[in-house]
């Protein structure tokens, strides 16, 4: 927050009261919080203190976020304050400000930043500091990446955190100059590079990356997008040399055939639609606002809700894959639907060939069957839950198309959907009822179902 203040008042600094007052008021329940805590020196949390202390700062670190937006009214609905904060922080994008280009300066930097801290996640930031404390940080990270892949790039885990952040802040550094090659100006760079690397998609104008006219910016936007989708290990090893590991990588295969088959169906649809006048226009409109949504960005140069059903189809449905497992991306993961297709083939030749030896393999090696039967019990939970939060916003009176579409965007970490949540559109007027359930659908979707869905069974409030 008090990051924020340089720009606030470079800006004329009418926001900079409420962000002093919410930073103070956050380290002072810091303070507070770590004086009452009782942790001794040498502690390591149970893997149940791990879950619960991930999904509880997931739902409050939020609350501390959405001070600024509502101390000096710039949002005088706590509802939409904490609405917006949570958008944020879980890299959703969903927003409830339909002008945003009136909304104070300062505040759009901290509505920026809290994609840039939430993307790469606040508990893999809190590993590099917690050995320094004395506590250990492996149940907190088996907690927080719960995908089915978590890769260690080193034996230390702080060591881990510090690398993936690095990654992280360098590919931040190159867009923002790339940006402003590109005419931006060094706040709408920052702010953008903020919501691109981390897979947000706030902007700071109203018509997102469409407002700057450019095909420069949509291109060096759109492959910053797809760095963001892709799995951070593979810029690491690229970084350190070893570039032939993402054509190695099965998972990095299927999502770049997945995005390219999407951009040659949605351009073929837009271009015989009309919408985007030549050929290599709706080439980069289709690459750009497909690779929005399978990086789970959210960023727009069109409002694709009036593009052809069959386009909006391919929309809707890459909501659900999302990027690569180890991304900033959210949704379920390309990995997971891999193995899941694989699965099911494997189970087909095992009905056609009962005595064939056949494995489901991921770069070459056997998978396990824990690891499948996880996969299997995460997309069925994943679905039910989207099928119940689909039901709950339809019941707050948002007609059918646009609760599906909004539940799906919430839980994938996208933002903009379809109907009345559309690129075009906010979520400012839906009923404050469906707000809260898409808080939740945002928070499921960060922590993917698991880590928040331990907490109900009954076997983790046993001693």
């Amino acid at each position: 927050m008090l990051a924020a203040i340089p720009f606030s008042l470079a800006y004329g600094g009418e926001d900079a009261a409420d962000l002093v007052a919410s930073a103070l008021f956050t380290i002072g329940s810091g303070v507070l919080m770590t004086g009452i805590s009782g942790i001794r020196e040498g502690s390591e949390l149970r893997p149940k203190d791990a879950f619960l202390t991930v999904t509880l700062t997931w739902v409050l670190v939020p609350l501390f976020g959405a001070l600024p937006f509502f101390l000096g009214g710039a949002i005088p609905s706590f509802t939409d304050a904490y609405f917006e904060s949570v958008s944020g922080f879980t890299t959703t994008g969903a927003s409830i400000l339909s002008n945003v280009e009136i909304f104070p300066r300062g505040l759009l930097f901290w509505r920026a930043l809290t994609h840039w801290l939430g993307g790469m996640g606040i508990i893999v930031l809190a590993l590099a500091v917690l050995p320094y404390l004395g506590i250990g940080g492996m149940q907190l990270f088996k907690a927080e990446v719960a995908g089915p892949s978590k890769d260690k790039l080193t034996p230390r885990l702080a060591e881990t955190a510090r690398l993936l952040w690095g990654v992280y802040v360098l590919l931040t550094v190159v867009e923002a100059i790339l940006l402003m090659a590109g005419g931006l100006s060094f706040y709408d760079a920052l702010c953008h590079s903020f919501a691109t690397i981390a897979s947000g998609g706030f902007s700071t104008r109203n018509a997102s990356i469409g407002a700057f006219h450019s095909p420069y910016v949509d291109w060096v936007v759109t492959i910053f997008m797809f760095f963001a989708g892709t799995n951070f290990a593979l810029h690491y090893s690229a970084l350190r040399g070893r570039a032939r590991e993402y054509l190695k990588n099965d998972e990095f295969r299927f999502f770049v055939s997945l995005y390219l088959v999407a951009v040659v169906i949605v351009t073929i649809a837009a271009y015989v639609g009309g919408h985007h006048g030549d050929l290599l226009n709706t080439v980069r409109y289709s690459a750009f606002n497909v690779m929005s949504v399978m990086s789970t960005t959210g960023f727009s140069t069109t409002d694709f809700a009036r593009w052809a059903p069959v386009a909006q189809l391919v929309i809707f449905l890459l909501l659900f894959p999302g990027g690569c497992a180890g991304s900033t991306a959210g949704a379920m993961k390309n990995l997971r639907v891999l193995l899941s297709f694989r699965t099911v083939s494997y189970s087909v030749k095992r009905m056609l060939f009962p005595k064939v030896v056949a494995v489901v393999r991921y770069n070459g090696r056997p998978v396990e069957q824990e690891t499948l039967g996880s996969i299997a019990g995460f997309v069925v939970l994943y679905v039910v839950f989207f099928l119940i939060a689909s039901l709950l916003v339809m019941a707050s009176g948002l007609d059918l198309v646009s609760s599906c579409s909004a539940v799906a965007t919430c839980m994938a970490g996208c933002g903009p959907g379809l109907g009345a949540v559309g690129p075009a559109s906010t979520y400012v007027n839906l009923a404050g009822f469906a707000k809260w359930v898409l808080d939740a659908c945002m928070l499921v979707g960060r922590l993917e179902i698991f880590t928040i869905f331990i907490l109900f069974s009954s076997a983790f409030w046993r001693r």
